[in-house]
């Protein structure tokens, strides 16, 4: 095991042959660019939010919002409680390692491989579409949906291999316009009115308890999972752990900067576009608009600011995907790298560029897993957003909030071993039990109501979310494997740096 004290040069071999991550790249703020970029604040409001509305407790869906908000401040009470004193970036899989042991921590990494990879490869159809949409009206040119991928996977597969300062500049531009974009909606909603600018004044109704409610219950946690998925990706903060510059303070702080921003964000302007599309009828505004709810953004934004606006929003809408696609790349990487360098994959994914100091074996193996995925889908003429994009982003979310409940216990029994790191039972014990049981009702929910997230699918309905105990399985069987094969990585197991 190295200790932080003992590491070796970024860049080198340690005593175990694996390779370091370019140390003290990242502060507070380039990494929750990387998180926000994973989020995709554009994306969620153009695609996720006008869905949630559509098919949930509609106007109440901003008060959804604020639950999720909640619900992810508790669990990061007890995910940053550890960070403070473990530093890995194998994240999920490290923390569950540590705290109810190695063979949950083999599952819980088979887990992060499908859940990140199948939100990362999901998103490919989505900018497909959403560049070759661009490229078709304000430009003028006829590309297929799939050019654009592939596109895009070149250069984020070269954006990857690099050092990670490179995609961070990239990343930092995309992000600050796509918020831009949608800050100057927000302004002309506040400005206008709402209901599709007639003046009518902006109203708080939908923070009240009938507009949570809505259509019951169930239309609630649908709300509520719809919800879940925008923040998906938030929790990586401890991805980057390795090449933060003071980790046990720099991922905590980013962490919440993350949660708070993308959720003041969303409940901001969720709210402005219900007042915009009328509060006691946003959903029949939506289904007038047609069979794609994503369009009501776009609608919103042509009614307030102009055509010329919608043009400008479309392009960022495909560079928000973009910027999400890159994120989620890069915490694969990174996993990849983390489950090579402690024997659960082959050793040389642990390995670090010589001059880049990236995790290029990683990179390179997600860009080619996404380009056969991406292949396959093209060649059996699937759709690229209802079948790619909504069959693999909601199978991922599946993945990550079961990941996220298993993190939470093992705050739990990781505090438990060690009471002597944290005497304050809020954090090591309340909280992170709070969220690990809202969290096992949210996964307990998804299972149930997965025909409503993917449509009616035969038996991919219940085929995909089989993957996630498949996964989970294969993840124990590997961790048995290196049991066997190499007793000491197993006993060490999530244990890189610190105790």
């Amino acid at each position: 095991m190295v200790q932080p004290s003992e590491a070796p040069p970024a860049g080198t071999a340690g005593a175990d042959g694996t390779h370091q991550l370019r140390r003290g790249s990242l502060g507070v703020f380039g990494i929750a660019f990387f998180v926000v970029s994973a989020a995709a604040p554009l994306t969620a409001m153009a695609g996720g939010a006008p869905t949630a509305i559509a098919f949930s407790n509609g106007a109440g869906v901003p008060a959804a919002y604020v639950l999720v908000v909640l619900m992810l401040l508790v669990f990061s009470v007890g995910y940053t409680a550890m960070a403070r004193h473990h530093t890995s970036t194998g994240a999920f899989y490290s923390y569950i390692s540590r705290g109810l042991r190695q063979q949950a921590g083999g599952a819980a990494a088979f887990l992060a491989l499908l859940g990140y990879n199948a939100m990362q490869i999901g998103l490919y159809g989505l900018f497909g579409v959403a560049m070759s949409g661009f490229l078709a009206d304000p430009v003028g040119v006829e590309v297929p949906w799939w050019v654009c991928s592939f596109a895009a996977l070149a250069l984020i597969a070269v954006l990857g291999y690099r050092q990670v300062d490179l995609s961070l500049k990239v990343l930092s531009v995309l992000v600050v316009a796509e918020f831009v974009v949608v800050l100057v909606l927000d302004a002309a909603i506040l400005a206008k009115g709402g209901t599709m600018a007639t003046g009518a004044p902006i109203s708080a109704s939908p923070f009240g308890w009938d507009a949570l409610t809505g259509l019951g219950g169930g239309a609630l946690a649908l709300a509520v999972l719809f919800n879940s998925a925008a923040f998906v990706g938030f929790e990586a903060t401890t991805i980057y752990s390795e090449e933060a510059r003071d980790p046990k303070r720099t991922v905590p702080r980013a962490t919440y900067v993350a949660v708070l921003t993308i959720g003041v964000f969303y409940v901001f302007t969720t709210w402005l576009m219900v007042n915009a599309g009328g509060l006691d009828g946003v959903q029949k505004f939506i289904s007038d608009l047609g069979p794609d709810p994503t369009v009501m953004l776009f609608a919103i934004g042509d009614a307030y600011v102009g055509t010329g606006f919608v043009q400008v929003m479309s392009l960022l809408f495909a560079t928000s995907v973009f910027a999400a696609l890159l994120a989620f790349h890069n915490a694969v990487a990174r996993y990849l790298f983390a489950l090579g360098r402690e024997g659960l994959l082959p050793d040389t994914l642990g390995r670090t560029h010589a001059v880049h100091l990236s995790p290029h074996a990683g990179s390179v193996s997600q860009s080619a897993l996404a380009a056969v995925v991406v292949a396959v889908f093209v060649v059996t003429d699937r759709d690229p957003v209802t079948q790619l994009f909504v069959w693999l982003t909601n199978l991922g979310t599946l993945a990550v909030l079961v990941l996220m409940a298993m993190a939470s216990f093992a705050v739990v029994a990781f505090f438990r071993r060690h009471p002597d790191l944290d005497a304050n039972l809020g954090r090591t014990l309340v909280a992170p039990l709070v969220a690990g049981v809202a969290l096992v009702a949210a996964v307990v929910f998804a299972y149930i109501s997965f025909d409503d997230l993917i449509g009616p699918q035969g038996w991919l309905t219940w085929g995909l979310p089989l993957l996630v105990p498949v996964a989970a399985v294969l993840g124990v069987v590997a961790a048995g494997v290196l049991r066997g094969r190499d007793p000491q990585r197993y006993a060490e197991m999530g244990r890189h740096r610190d105790i």
